[in-house]
């Protein structure tokens, strides 16, 4: 494997003018820079990154804490995107990405004894909806860098999608398309739903529609089978809505079984909506009218803010909401 000063003798220069062309050092003209980089790339030169850790104190290594209550993981189509935006922006930086889990090898450990392991330059936790579970506040004191995604724990940088917004956004949709009876089955409990809950109820009272508690129903996020059942029962009350909006785009389908099941067809006799603006959203038929979170740029901003973490830049603010776009499909009919 070719050495820094293979490449110096190839390109006639120092070592340390190798060293400080590939670092992305000022003090190197522009020609020699690109001279060394591309030796560098023919002869096959890639840096190790053991030697760079001593030289550094970095490892260049970022760890990624990642729960998902739903148990889809990487299957699931909003955090599979913010983790891709988050992997995309660390690569582009240096950096390498290792997920944090409860085994190294055969071996049990803490979230913590894993960083410690791996030595990581900074964390980013995805979707942990407590701080106070204990690894995870083990971890959380350590005092790595960390940036959370979906979760504003006070002291580290965190990175949310514009929940509020976007369920405001969906709500007077409906509205503009004549519904007064607009029903909201929710999902699991979390700081993402809460804020979605709150902004459902008082876009309502904005736009001077009484609250109707049987409308308001908690189900689960990515749950077809369960939303299933809250649907049929929402379609047999008394007075049923004529719009309801789903947990996310995926569990929308369980709603349209229940919909299809009773004989009724979208939008024609009842309207649905769903949340994430994942691919399933554009493919059934008629298609959903959602609203889409930016995960990619949430991911991104994250890897952003976290880096900068590691290298003291300050921040502008510590806590960055991200928004989104109501997606106007086929799934809500005007009365």
């Amino acid at each position: 494997m070719p050495t820094i000063k293979d490449i110096a003798n190839a390109c006639g220069v120092s070592i340390a003018t190798v060293s400080k062309a590939l670092n992305g050092h000022d003090d190197v003209a522009e020609k020699t820079k690109t001279l060394i980089k591309n030796a560098a790339r023919e002869m096959g030169y890639t840096p190790n990154s053991q030697a760079q850790a001593l030289k550094t104190n970095r490892t260049y290594n970022l760890g990624v804490l990642f729960s998902d209550n739903a148990g889809r993981g990487l299957t699931h189509s909003y955090f599979s995107q913010v983790l891709d935006g988050f992997k995309v922006y660390v690569e582009k930086q240096g950096y390498d990405v290792t997920f944090i889990g409860p085994r190294f090898g055969n071996r049990r450990m803490t979230y913590l004894e894993h960083a410690k392991c791996r030595n990581f330059d900074g964390i980013c936790i995805v979707c942990v909806d407590s701080f106070e579970e204990p690894m995870i506040k083990e971890l959380s004191l350590a005092g790595y860098p960390i940036v959370t995604v979906d979760y504003a724990y006070p002291g580290f940088p965190a990175v949310l999608s514009d929940n509020k917004a976007g369920m405001k956004a969906l709500v007077t949709y409906a509205y503009s398309m004549g519904h007064r009876k607009i029903a909201y089955i929710y999902g699991d409990d979390s700081d993402v739903t809460s804020e979605r809950v709150s902004s459902y109820l008082e876009t309502l009272e904005t736009l001077h529609i009484d609250v109707n508690p049987s409308y308001l129903v908690g189900g689960l996020y990515i749950q077809t089978e369960l939303t299933e059942e809250i649907t049929t029962r929402l379609l047999e009350l008394p007075d049923p809505p004529t719009c309801i909006i789903m947990p996310d785009d995926f569990a929308a389908m369980g709603g349209i079984n229940a919909i299809q099941n009773k004989g009724l067809s979208i939008p024609k006799d009842i309207s649905i909506i769903g949340y994430d603006g994942a691919k399933v959203a554009e493919v059934l038929r008629p298609p959903l009218t959602t609203f889409r979170q930016d995960a990619h740029k949430i991911g991104a901003e994250a890897a952003r803010r976290l880096i900068s973490d590691i290298k003291k830049e300050p921040h502008n603010s510590r806590l960055l909401t991200v928004s989104g776009e109501i997606i106007i499909g086929g799934s809500v009919g005007k009365i």
